[in-house]
């Protein structure tokens, strides 16, 4: 469908929507990933229990997911809004005049779509939708996929019908009342993997008779990550060890340069197949977003997470220390990533009882129908 009465502003005598389906649902948010994920495994959740449900997103301008969403077989709204930038003031003067911008454009999306319910998964462009939706009474679904909740979310908390949430411990930032722990929604491709460690080695070119280290630090790679593996990298082989290392863009030639000749190495800027990652890998190096744990612990791989140290309200270092308190990871600050990162890896690889006990752990924390969960409670609040 063409998104021009949308974006230049055209009268719609009659909503392009309706009729399509017997109810209608607005997702909105994204950003990240970690966002836009999950909100594709909920609508794909929907239109499994219900293959009439009319599904539209809204998100922002510019951002992935208005490439991942449609990849997806989803349509997506752009919204023109940007979130405040907080390393640069100066920048944020433009941010009202966008925010007016964007509930002007959210009252028109919802006018026209009529949605039955609206489901928000984070990331600034939720928050116009779900206010403006709660304005008008339309029941609104929040997932909050971290242990330590952003304030868009908390505010939109107060009015929400019902609040989906990863982890325990979040009454003290929504009403207890309206709080269901669902766990976080996983990327089918992982829930339903059905990979064997053999085929997956193969895949990355490695050796079955050696165990393997997968670095992963997100699609733009981790800075303290790239460093530390680059300058540790003969450890591995020292140790009888083999590495997959997602470097992300901005490090993919040094990465590869540093690997060149290594067999044991397989080194690439992203990593298309992550069910294939988590298969070949016996032990994980992984930035503490909410998706990786969410991910890390289904697989139940033993893990070592290096908090993203500029995560709002430093939400990735309360996502690991979640872990960490209950012995499902270890935790290495980024500050001291260059100097321990490699030797607590290598460490943790060669200790079988540890990594025993690190699966275990983890294994519990693993919810493989996150979506599915979800998805029937909003069908059995609105119907």
């Amino acid at each position: 469908m063409s998104n021009s009465a949308f974006e230049n502003n055209e009268a719609v005598t009659e909503p392009p929507f309706r009729g399509w389906g017997r109810q209608r649902f607005l997702l909105a948010g994204g950003g990240t990933g970690g966002h836009i994920f999950p909100a594709i495994a909920i609508a794909n959740a929907i239109k499994n229990l219900q293959p009439e449900a009319q599904i539209l997103f809204v998100g922002a301008k510019g951002k992935m997911e208005m490439e991942k969403v449609p990849q997806a077989g989803y349509e997506i709204k752009g919204l023109d809004i940007a979130g405040f930038n907080r390393s640069s003031l100066i920048k944020n003067i433009g941010l009202p005049l966008k925010l007016v911008k964007s509930f002007l454009q959210v009252r028109r999306i919802i006018n026209e779509f009529k949605p039955d319910a609206v489901i928000g998964v984070g990331g600034y462009s939720s928050f116009p939708v779900l206010r403006l939706a709660q304005s008008k009474g339309i029941a609104t679904f929040i997932h909050e996929s971290n242990s330590f909740a952003g304030k868009s979310n908390i505010l939109l908390g107060k009015k929400a019908t019902k609040i989906f949430v990863a982890s325990d411990g979040m009454e003290k930032f929504f009403p207890k009342e309206k709080l269901m722990i669902t766990g976080n929604p996983v990327r089918s491709a992982i829930a339903q993997s059905t990979v064997t460690k053999e085929e997956a080695l193969k895949f990355f070119g490695l050796r079955t008779d050696k165990k393997t280290v997968l670095v992963v630090g997100g699609s733009l790679g981790a800075k303290s990550f790239n460093e530390a593996i680059d300058a540790g990298i003969d450890a591995f082989a020292q140790n009888n060890l083999q590495l997959i290392w997602q470097t992300g863009k901005p490090y993919a030639a040094k990465g590869k340069a540093r690997s060149e000749g290594r067999s044991n190495v397989w080194v690439n800027d992203f990593i298309t197949q992550m069910e294939n990652a988590y298969a070949a890998a016996d032990v994980v190096i992984s930035r503490a977003g909410a998706m990786a744990i969410a991910e890390i612990c289904l697989v139940a791989k033993p893990a070592v997470f290096v908090p993203y140290p500029h995560a709002a309200e430093d939400h990735q270092t309360v996502n690991a220390m979640h872990l960490v308190n209950k012995k499902a990871a270890l935790m290495v600050k980024d500050s001291e990533a260059k100097e321990k990162l490699v030797s607590t890896i290598i460490e943790l690889a060669n200790d079988d009882v540890r990594q025993k006990e690190l699966k275990e752990n983890s294994s519990k924390l693993g919810v493989a129908d996150a979506d599915r969960i979800i998805a029937e409670e909003v069908l059995k609040i609105i119907e």
